[in-house]
């Protein structure tokens, strides 16, 4: 996966399918199950490929369940604000 080798291009993915799903009406709480599905694929199925995405899946495998989805409620938050800026 080409996009997952570069942090910056994968925020900006992330961040325009954040503002898609919202644009067409999806809710914060499905957009917010969603996030935690795919770090859940992420981290069970693909190795890291930049130092940002090794932190993330070393915080994602010692977090329970809670704290994954607040991590990925946080990788929102983050690509959400990218796009404001």
């Amino acid at each position: 996966m080409a996009l997952l080798e570069n942090w910056q291009k994968w925020t900006s993915f992330l961040g325009a399918n954040v503002m898609n799903a919202e644009s067409t009406g999806m809710s914060k709480k499905a957009i917010q199950s969603t996030a935690y599905e795919i770090g859940d694929y992420l981290a069970k199925n693909v190795d890291p490929k930049n130092e940002q995405e090794r932190v993330l899946s070393d915080l994602w495998s010692v977090a329970s369940e809670d704290e994954q989805h607040a991590l990925a409620n946080m990788v929102v938050k983050l690509v959400q604000q990218k796009k404001v800026q």
